[in-house]
């Protein structure tokens, strides 16, 4: 089959080759050029040294051909080779797909992934590839039909019309002048009209000998109660400047029963492809397949409207939601249940082309986009779904085996409605039930990722689309309110989850705030803080959630002219602090802010100096001496409050001398300076032993200025200030 019958070019970059160009290789570029892949594949194969660019013309025509057990083989001879690029990595492992090998397959697209992590394919399959063994499996949803009016040929392509259906084929027997594609050696297509049988269809015909052309005419669409007919034909005026002959949009008109004749749609081009038209009931929209310039590769979906004097308006790409850098073929839009369906080679499929389904919101964009799954899927091409209003039955096109041609014709019906996740909804209100509009409401789910925001309107409703079998926690939050939370499973047989949010009305008087990671600025979850108001003496333990903040009421505090509270701050692999907030009382009888809070939290690692981590200025001794001079015990303060915070912190602490002296002076001088700095620690921290000090003298110097015996130093004071140094080295926590 020729898997577009929109004439997309193959984009091959000749980026060198293993030997110059051989004339068999260089005439099986020149059929390839004219989709001849059996007269390519010959020439091909009968050149001695292929050039990688001949290999990859190879690869794709035995893909295009349908055999892709050469395919691969092909593929595999070239994919490690130098000047490879990744739609190589993309197709091989597309071919080992419509082969059933998807664990090998799952290799060759990580890779890709790997070389190409900004192609929307590339983003889709990290997205989705967990989905793919549940999409392998069948859960009873579908009941396939083969039909009796298949033939040998290709048939495909289906579309209602009035009671009946129509087809796009190959059969023979319409034609007095028999033409045949290059790309299959099969006649050209025509459009067939049938009868509904029951799932069958019956008794085939001509649609009509003048629309059927000498060259593809097919497949259609149909609106206003039949008589208007948009429909897919090669372009008969001419071919584009690389010689192709493109697939062009027209339409018909049946009146006093006939079929009017045809008239051309306005983006209609003899260098890029429109095709595959999907009209809306009143003929007033339509959606179609284009790989016209701006996309976002291969063929895309687009959208178009008609304004109020019946002219069509500006094309709108459906965007990367739908589209990628592979094809996106066969619209058709169920308008009376607002789903889209489509064919796609670019999303997490099962091999070829796979079908998909996403509804169509009121304002035009889209909701998930669902892979339909097996058996309706398969590893072959399996597109060009049709369904009835009711969403119960109706008809796709596939290549799978066990047909009676290329491409045949299923009717399926629909056993089980498609599910796109759970459903969580509820109303933001407060606790007289009054609703509240203006609030915002996320979702969070059990990682702490957030999976979905919304701000209520005058109803106070929200609603999210979750994923199965998992707890998320809602928290709502809104001006002059306490934040309210609740939590909701999926894992339930119901699709929709009622979970109402719940504030409370601020009364003026509140502390919020958040810890963080001070390195990384994110919230932290799980730190025990402990809240002690200094005016009452009563404290409260809380355990901050995965968004790192709570909120405090403060009312019972509205009668004194002081708010403060002490704040203490725990979490293991962080150092622990205290803060303390204070609230006072200003003349105009508001509360405000005496400081700002810090509530980062500093991450530590066995071997850390505390020193910098709490930013201790340098410890300054009298020349020759080691007594605890006014401005250094400020700064050893400063460790004595850590220490107490952190009771199993255990420190070394380390003095440092420069070069300067001797070797025995300055090791003496260090470890009395140590020494001293420790016992002033030990006697104001809990359990003393947790610090000692030791004195290193001029030993571990930290630049080049070592001046010892014959070596004289050329280095600045400052440069000698950097060794006069204490460090506090954590050694356990």
């Amino acid at each position: 089959m020729n898997k577009l019958y929109i004439s997309v070019s193959i984009l091959l970059i000749s980026l060198g080759s293993f030997a110059q160009k051989s004339t068999k290789e260089i005439k099986g570029d020149k059929y390839y050029s004219y989709y001849s892949f059996d007269k390519a594949i010959e020439k091909y194969t009968q050149a001695d040294n292929l050039s990688l660019e001949g290999m990859r013309k190879l690869a794709e025509s035995y893909r295009n051909t349908n055999n892709t057990i050469k395919a691969e083989e092909t593929y595999s001879k070239y994919i490690s080779q130098q000047g490879v690029i990744p739609d190589d990595f993309y197709n091989y492992a597309s071919v080992l797909k419509e082969n059933g090998k998807y664990d090998l397959a799952k290799d060759w697209m990580e890779r890709f992934a790997d070389i190409a992590p900004n192609d929307l394919r590339a983003k889709n399959y990290a997205a989705n590839n967990a989905q793919l063994s549940n999409l392998l499996k069948d859960e009873g949803r579908y009941k396939i039909s083969h039909l009796d009016i298949n033939t040998d040929q290709e048939d495909f392509g289906t579309s209602y019309y009035n009671n009946k259906v129509v087809f796009a084929s190959t059969r023979s027997g319409v034609k007095s002048i028999k033409r045949s594609y290059n790309w299959n050696q099969k006649p050209f297509l025509d459009l067939y009209v049938a009868d509904v049988n029951g799932d069958q269809l019956k008794d085939p015909k001509n649609l009509n000998k003048k629309i059927n052309h000498k060259l593809h005419e097919g497949p259609a669409s149909f609106a206003n109660d039949g008589t208007t007919m948009a429909f897919t034909r090669n372009n008969y005026a001419g071919k584009s400047t690389d010689g192709v002959v493109k697939l062009q949009i027209f339409f018909s008109t049946f009146k006093d029963g006939k079929w009017s004749e045809e008239t051309p749609f306005k983006l209609n081009s003899s260098e890029y492809s429109v095709g595959h038209p999907s009209l809306t009931a009143d003929g007033n929209t339509m959606y179609f397949v284009s790989d016209m310039p701006g996309g976002f590769g291969g063929a895309d979906l687009y959208v178009i409207k008609k304004d109020a004097s019946g002219v069509w308006g500006t094309a709108k790409n459906l965007g990367d939601k739908i589209n990628t850098e592979g094809n996106e073929m066969f619209p058709y839009f169920e308008e009376s249940n607002e789903f889209l369906f489509f064919a796609s080679n670019g999303h997490l499929g099962l091999g070829g082309l796979d079908l998909f389904i996403t509804p169509v919101k009121e304002d035009g964009t889209f909701g998930k986009v669902l892979n339909m799954g097996a058996p309706l899927n398969t590893q072959y091409d399996d597109f060009s779904l049709i369904i009835d209003n009711k969403m119960n039955k109706g008809y796709f096109s596939s290549n799978r085996t066990g047909g009676s041609g290329d491409d045949d014709i299923y009717a399926f019906q629909l056993l089980t409605p498609f599910s796109f996740g759970k459903t969580i909804k509820g109303i933001a209100k407060d606790k007289s039930g009054a609703i509240l509009s203006g609030s915002t409401v996320k979702l969070v789910d059990d990682t702490g990722k957030e999976a979905g925001s919304a701000t209520t309107g005058a109803d106070g409703a929200y609603s999210f689309t979750a994923e199965a079998d998992k707890k998320y926690k809602l928290t709502g939050t809104k001006d002059k309110y306490f934040d309210g939370a609740n939590t909701a499973s999926t894992a339930v047989p119901d699709d929709v989850i009622t979970a109402d949010v719940v504030l409370e009305k601020d009364p003026g008087l509140s502390l919020y705030a958040i810890v963080t990671d001070k390195a990384t600025k994110q919230p932290l979850q799980g730190v025990k803080m402990k809240l002690i108001n200094n005016v009452t003496g009563k404290d409260e333990l809380i355990n901050t959630p995965a968004t790192g903040d709570f909120r405090k009421p403060l009312a019972e505090n509205k009668l004194t002219d002081r708010i403060s509270y002490n704040i203490v701050l725990e979490k293991d692999g962080y150092l622990s602090k205290t803060v303390t907030y204070n609230k006072v009382l200003d003349k105009e009888g508001q509360y405000t802010i005496s400081q700002d809070m810090d509530l980062s939290m500093d991450k530590i690692d066995v071997g850390a100096d505390l020193a910098k981590l709490i930013n201790i200025k340098p410890i300054y001794f009298d020349l020759g001496k080691y007594a605890i001079r006014k401005d250094a015990a400020v700064e050893l303060e400063k460790i004595v409050k850590v220490m107490n915070e952190n009771p199993t912190m255990i420190v070394e602490l380390g003095s440092h001398t420069d070069c300067r002296g001797t070797i025995a002076a300055n090791f003496k001088l260090s470890d009395n300076r140590a020494k001293a700095s420790a016992e002033y620690i030990k006697k104001k921290i809990t359990n003393p032993e947790r610090i000692n000090g030791k004195g290193y003298g001029e030993s571990k110097l930290k630049n080049g200025c070592a001046c010892e015996g014959a070596v004289k130093s050329t280095c600045t004071e400052a440069e000698h200030q950097e060794n006069r140094r204490t460090e506090f080295i954590i050694i356990k926590m």
